[in-house]
């Protein structure tokens, strides 16, 4: 069969091998693939293996050969589940590859928000250590972790892993996630909580939870203002889970103490997003995933569900 990857160089800039799926199937990859040139890219090929290339009912009606769409991230909402189901057509994911790298990713941005690291590393470097005439300094003061609360929107494998964190760091934990029975049992030490408890209490909130209609813009005017003054707000999950120009808003007023994220509303970021002049505000460029661990087992995990397809026997199917 004929393979094709629309944005290798996204997963493998080079420092890694795709020999598992090269040698499982021919592939002819592509560094990077807009939007006007994925019809061409993919062609007449059969297997189609993308991460944030839309593909719709447009693709499939000017690429009829393909068979499988192969996606190289955990979420799927760039493929039109539905019309691939009623074409034969099956879509698989790669879940849970990029935890422990996300998790550490978040709690970078927590550390770096509660202690002031950027704002003194700063300081440093601009020569004010050098001219101080004491042996220390803080331009702000900084929080301590232990004891306080963090509340985790979304409980998949990140938030528990988030979880699992907190509690070395002494924290009170509250979890909003839309099965909390599933969770209670064993996990008698947090607190399952509404929306609402959990913006009221919550010194740091964290967002680990997929994006849907229902919750798109969940961090907003009226959330925030629900929120203890002086929040951390981290969101590593998707950008459209917070309304950008009432966060850079809530940061200059100081209602939102510190931001960070490593994803926003339209990626590559624009210069007119609210955030990117935004007061003590941390951006990374959607990194979180992309240690060099989390991408070997993200492209061994590829090849599998390739090996998976081609044996009649699909894994980590979502279209099922």
């Amino acid at each position: 069969m004929k393979a094709v990857i629309l944005e290798g160089k996204a997963v493998n800039p080079g420092d890694i091998s795709w020999n598992p799926v090269t040698s499982v199937i021919d592939c002819k990859i592509y560094e990077n693939t807009t939007e006007a040139e994925k019809i061409d890219h993919i062609a007449d090929a059969e297997i189609v293996l993308s991460n944030k290339v839309i593909i719709d009912k447009a693709v499939f009606d000017a690429c009829p050969n393909i068979k499988y769409v192969g996606l190289c991230s955990t979420g799927y909402n760039v493929v039109d589940l539905d019309e691939a189901r009623a074409r034969g057509i099956v879509v698989t994911n790669v879940p849970a590859y990029s935890t422990d790298s996300v998790a550490q990713l978040a709690w970078s941005m927590i550390l770096n928000a509660s202690c002031k690291l950027n704002l003194h590393n700063q300081s440093v470097h601009d020569g004010d250590w050098i001219k101080s005439d004491s042996f220390c300094y803080w331009l702000d003061s900084f929080i301590e972790l232990t004891g306080k609360k963090i509340g985790l929107i979304g409980f998949g494998n990140i938030g528990q892993q988030m979880a699992a964190i907190a509690k070395a760091f002494k924290m009170d934990i509250l979890v909003y996630t839309s099965h909390p029975d599933k969770y209670r049992e064993s996990n008698p030490d947090i607190c399952f909580t509404d929306l609402d408890q959990l913006y009221k209490e919550s010194d740091i909130i964290s967002l680990h939870c997929p994006l849907t209609e229902a919750n798109q813009g969940m961090i907003n005017k009226d959330s925030i203002s629900k929120m203890k003054d002086g929040v951390i707000i981290i969101n590593v999950s998707r950008g459209p889970l917070i309304v950008e120009k009432d966060l850079a808003e809530a940061l200059e007023s100081g209602k939102v103490a510190q931001a960070a994220c490593d994803v926003v509303s339209v990626e590559p970021m624009q210069a007119s997003n609210p955030l990117y002049r935004a007061k003590n505000m941390t951006i990374t460029p959607h990194i979180g995933w992309a240690s060099t661990e989390a991408r070997q087992r993200l492209v061994a995990t590829v090849a599998g569900n390739i090996s998976a397809f081609l044996a009649g026997q699909p894994q980590n199917q979502v279209n099922k």
